[in-house]
């Protein structure tokens, strides 16, 4: 079970220096940054430069300790009055020194119950609306199970095509040699079973990398790129597939 944490944030805007020990020894001379104290103990580090990642940080578990300088305290690096010092350390014992020169901002915010991030066009959503709409496959197509068992995993479609000869599809976001490799095995598989026999393969996939194309096309597996936003009719009144 996931750990729960208090979902607090403080964001304090300061002119500071950093440093780090651990793994490495790292130094950030003073310049005013954004250190942000999640919830669940983590530090980071921003600047306005660097895009998203943070210039440091420090992963929990970890414990901060803040001690206030002395009045009138001179700090070594740029001659500015130490206001305190933060001590994170990890429990690996990296520790993350951060002296504060000037408080320009702090403020902490209560965010609340995060949801978390919902995805949509993953390869579940795209079985989902392909197992529905298994005719733009090929008329006459029909669809006998989704998640179809073998001895080594699930196949994501078995259908029938308009003959009744038995077709696997495997579902992919973003086709790659790997996903071509696992239709493999389950065809291998689904054509031991005299009920099946013969079984073709489609590798179906939003993106299909050219490497993938090839091999599956050079074991007989037909490919099909999918259009996740005709299929959800979203994009067009007509399903395309390309």
């Amino acid at each position: 079970m996931r750990a729960r944490y208090p979902h607090r944030m403080r964001i304090l805007v300061a002119r500071c220096t950093v440093d780090y020990s651990g793994r490495l020894v790292a130094h950030l001379p003073q310049a005013v940054r954004v250190i942000m104290v999640k919830g669940d103990g983590s530090v980071l580090i921003h600047s306005e430069a660097g895009s998203y990642k943070p210039l440091n940080w420090m992963s929990p578990p970890c414990t901060i300790r803040v001690v206030s300088a002395p009045a009138g305290d001179v700090a070594e690096e740029g001659g500015d009055d130490l206001v305190e010092t933060w001590t994170v350390e990890a429990k690996s014992g990296d520790r993350l020194v951060i002296s504060v020169h000037e408080v320009i901002h702090d403020a902490t915010h209560d965010l609340g119950v995060d949801p978390g991030l919902v995805k949509d066009g993953v390869e579940s959503h795209l079985q989902r609306l392909l197992a529905e709409q298994v005719a733009v496959l090929g008329d006459g197509w029909t669809l006998v199970r989704r998640e179809y068992p073998t001895a080594i995993g699930p196949v994501d479609l078995l259908c029938r095509d308009a003959t009744g000869r038995s077709v696997a599809v495997e579902i992919k976001r973003r086709g790659e040699i790997d996903g071509v490799e696992q239709l493999t095995r389950y065809l291998e598989l689904l054509n031991r079973d005299p009920l099946l026999a013969p079984v073709d393969g489609i590798f179906a996939a939003q993106e299909i990398k050219p490497q993938a194309r090839v091999l599956a096309e050079d074991r007989g597996i037909r490919c099909v790129v999918l259009d996740y936003e005709a299929l959800k009719g979203t994009d067009d009144p007509g399903l395309r597939l390309f």
